[in-house]
């Protein structure tokens, strides 16, 4: 029934480290690179680039634990003509144990301008969640456990969040709730499945024109989850001659990272981060590594838009 971890003692250990540093089982997927992938917790994000745009992700933490978390996510989104509206889609595949859940979410947003270069934007996601668990796959299963032979086949459970962005061309700020119904989802380290809670997301960057050749981007994201420790990752990023970044981030208690990313054409960026964990759990695991690849058609310079570093 455990995820996988390599041995018992692993195991225990594991759960130590949890309690000891404070955090919760993980609920909504994370991600390192959350500046390029800003759609999957913020609806209003949605037509804010200015263009056609699609992004591809994919993520495994924790190598090295088996059932460790692994991630692949897709998304695509476009303001309409009238540059007001904003929609995207996104997809996203969650593995972790024996557990698998898939979300699936349209996105709505809707821009006001406040002025030159500035848009205030208000945004609805509506989709569902698909959870499948097989006890079956966990380590110390017991086919004689009654609770252990009641699989979760195909659950739909729905989803409804809203967020509001505000944005010009050199800052941002934003703040979301992915989705306001609990749905039930695998607990990794009560080995069950449970409710999950509310979650509130607060996000922000800024953009400094260091000289022709060099930018400099702070950016922060706040996770809060009812009945659980604030989470917070910042980082910082330089852009180096439009065409290579490199960076920094750091989530409380849990990680450090290192993000490195380039510009392939005006269309094409293709970034990765790496994870250092810094709990007790980094004696059990090799890192985390997270891949991104964006796609940006046909960007029409003329509209107002994130700069590329969001």
């Amino acid at each position: 029934m455990k995820l996988y971890i390599k041995s018992l003692a692993t195991y225990f250990v594991s759960i130590c480290s949890f309690i000891t540093v404070g955090a919760h089982a993980q609920q909504d997927p994370q991600y390192t690179q959350y500046m390029y992938n800003t759609m999957s917790v913020n609806p209003a994000y949605a037509g804010s680039t200015g263009g056609l745009e699609a992004t591809l992700l994919h993520r495994s933490q924790w190598v090295g634990i088996s059932g460790a978390p692994q991630t692949q996510s897709f998304s695509i989104q476009s303001p309409l003509q009238n540059e007001k509206i904003g929609l995207g889609l996104s997809i996203v595949n969650d593995k972790i144990g024996p557990s698998n859940e898939v979300y699936l979410d349209g996105n709505f947003s809707y821009s006001l301008p406040l002025g030159y270069e500035k848009r205030l934007a208000f945004g609805l996601k509506a989709g569902f969640r698909m959870l499948d668990v097989d006890w079956s796959k966990g380590k110390f299963y017991d086919p004689n456990d009654v609770l252990l032979n009641q699989n979760i086949n195909n659950q739909i459970n729905l989803a409804i969040g809203a967020g509001v962005y505000y944005y010009t061309e050199k800052w941002y700020l934003g703040l979301s709730i992915p989705s306001f119904i609990r749905n039930s989802y695998y607990d990794d380290v009560q080995e069950s499945v449970n409710y999950d809670r509310l979650h509130y997301y607060f996000m922000g960057g800024y953009v400094f024109d260091l000289n022709s050749n060099l930018k400099f981007k702070p950016a922060f994201l706040v996770k809060a989850v009812t009945g659980a420790p604030v989470i917070a990752d910042v980082s910082a990023n330089f852009m180096i001659a439009e065409k290579f970044v490199i960076g920094a981030s750091y989530r409380t208690d849990e990680s450090v990272s290192a993000l490195a990313g380039f510009q392939f054409s005006r269309n094409f960026y293709l970034g990765y981060s790496f994870d250092y964990t810094i709990s007790q759990l980094n004696k059990y695991n090799d890192g985390s590594h997270e891949i991104i690849l964006r796609y940006q058609f046909n960007k029409d310079q003329s509209k107002i838009k994130s700069p590329r570093f969001f």
